[in-house]
């Protein structure tokens, strides 16, 4: 998709005529000009102190250009080295705009955005005798990232290597992690702008560094950025940010339709895919839009001919990254850095039109507080946790209302039952993404003998993003939580818990936040992952019948 045009077709004639006022009132009031000279009044008096520190992400594509060279420095010194095999620490933005990068580029990136045992066992199983680890964070105080930077420095120190070496750092000005990374003498440290949020940084070092470390072609990514940027600031009808925000929340004021179905469509003329992209997108659009109890719930699919998206109803607007296919509303094309700035001056003009702060995330914290109470009082999570059914390798566990006896496929069936028919399931696995991969099937079936949307989040970096919706979008979901046992537990270096007990505690802890919102919860535990597994799509194909 390199030379591909960047554009936005709205397929849908009758949603095109509904987005044509919504249009017409960003122009008139020349919303996309005044966002491109970061005017902070855009959204209401109320979000005007956040807005006004969060707008730098619309001249990255100038103002990152610095960075080029500095990373390319570092890394012709890295490989000189021997070492040439990168790996990321990073959650939310940080993690999901470098994945993006460097799958569509084409180049090895190992991404730890997890606190499974056996994800990040497999990442130190690595040769850490050629491994530098970029840690990402704007304060440090992410608890994920701070516990790999604890465990990679502990190996580096184990291996006989110098750990400081081996540690690059994206991070803001003045944070604690920049005063704790100069102590330590780390390797490099990157200073990203702190006037951009994490869910908009991919062009900040947060989404370069690593990839540029890895090898991607980050020079160009802010080429393609920059071709747009005239674009996408003029007050026209014709530009492709107005047009789809308007088609956005023309879709979720005139039909309801909420959730947007993203699915990425090969190139037909053999350009690159835009691997991932819809994970990203996932998390730029629902923390920016889902509070208030509005919002649009951006649903990743897996292709054109998924289910939620070929039988999308209308609750639903199917979006095509590419070409439009299949029974696409809306076709989005261009170069990936075109299609980052898009779909953020599209996201920031739909929190417009919706009447909310597309820069801030008030329920994001509720969960991590959650999940913090309880390893400060690890009774808790020992405790007090009978099961109500156990079916197999399979314990069932529910929230207040949820019914929990009896065979796991009627307990699935009465649980999927209780979304309302325009609700949305949502599928939660704090689990190993790698080695229980094919956990994420599990979204097509439920969508597919449902007939509802449903979202699909590996825990707990979902919670970094479609967390913000869960709980301040519009409450018409229910979540399935899927734990599973841990066979060897992992220590974080000077911390009083372990890396599956953290996990445990943040999908507890999330549950309890869920539960509190009134949102019908169902843990299923796995007590042997692979048997578990396959007990559960078993049930879920059984309950669908």
């Amino acid at each position: 998709m390199a030379g591909e045009t960047t554009g936005v077709e709205i397929v849908d004639a009758a949603l095109a005529g509904e987005a044509a006022p919504f249009a017409e009132r960003l122009v008139a009031d020349q919303v996309a000009s005044k966002l491109a000279s970061q005017d902070a009044t855009l959204w209401g008096p109320e979000a005007e102190s956040e807005a006004s520190i969060r707008l730098s992400w619309t001249t990255l594509h100038k103002s990152s250009r610095p960075l080029i060279g500095e990373i390319e420095a570092l890394r012709t010194d890295l490989r000189s080295e021997g070492v040439d095999r990168v790996v990321l620490a990073g959650m939310g933005g940080s993690s999901l705009a470098p994945e993006v990068i460097t799958a569509t580029d084409g180049v090895a990136l190992t991404v730890l955005d997890t606190t499974d045992p056996g994800q990040v066992a497999d990442a130190l199983a690595g040769d850490l005798e050629r491994t530098v680890i970029v840690v990402s964070s704007k304060s440090g105080g992410t608890v994920e990232t701070d516990s790999h930077r604890r465990i990679f420095a502990k190996a580096f120190v184990d291996a006989g290597i110098d750990a400081a070496r081996r540690i690059v750092v994206v991070t803001d000005p003045g944070s604690p992690f920049a005063e704790l990374s100069e102590k330590e003498g780390y390797r490099k440290v990157f200073l990203a702008d702190p006037n951009v949020g994490g869910r908009y940084s991919a062009l900040t070092a947060f989404g370069l560094v690593p990839a540029g470390l890895a090898g991607a072609d980050v020079a160009r990514l802010l080429d393609q950025a920059a071709s747009v940027a005239d674009t996408l600031a003029a007050d026209s009808a014709d530009n492709p940010a107005v047009k789809l925000a308007a088609a956005w929340v023309a879709a979720h004021e005139k039909k309801g339709a909420e959730k947007l179905v993203i699915a990425t469509v090969p190139s037909k003329e053999g350009g690159s895919v835009l691997k991932g992209f819809a994970d990203w997108a996932e998390q730029l659009i629902a923390e920016s839009t889902g509070k208030q109890g509005t919002g649009l719930l951006p649903v990743a699919v897996e292709g054109p001919d998924s289910p939620g998206f070929a039988d999308a109803k209308d609750d639903a607007t199917p979006v095509a990254v590419g070409r439009a296919e299949g029974t696409a509303k809306i076709s989005v094309t261009g170069s990936l850095g075109a299609q980052f700035l898009l779909w953020e001056f599209a996201t920031a003009l739909a929190g417009r039109l919706l009447g909310i702060n597309p820069f801030d995330q008030p329920d994001v914290e509720a969960a991590k507080k959650a999940a913090r109470s309880l390893l400060d009082n690890p009774d808790k999570l020992k405790g007090g946790e009978e099961p109500s059914t156990v079916d197999g390798a399979v314990e069932v566990f529910g929230s207040a209302g949820v019914a929990t006896e009896g065979k796991l496929a009627d307990i699935l069936r009465a649980f999927f039952d209780s979304a309302p028919e325009t609700g949305y399931i949502a599928v939660q696995a704090y689990l190993d993404r790698l080695d229980d991969a094919s956990t994420s099937l599990l979204r097509g079936e439920i969508a597919k003998r449902t007939g509802r949307q449903t979202t699909f989040g590996w825990g707990p970096r979902f919670l970094h993003s479609t967390g913000q919706y869960h709980k301040g979008g519009h409450q018409n979901g229910v979540f399935l939580q899927i734990t599973g046992a841990v066979e060897q537990d992992l220590d974080v270096p000077d911390r009083p818990y372990t890396l599956g007990v953290l996990q445990h505690a943040q999908a507890l802890g999330d549950g309890q936040v869920l539960a509190e919102h009134g949102r019908p919860v169902l843990r299923l535990h796995l007590t042997d992952r692979a048997a578990g597994l396959a007990e559960l799509v078993r049930a879920v194909q059984e309950a669908g019948e």
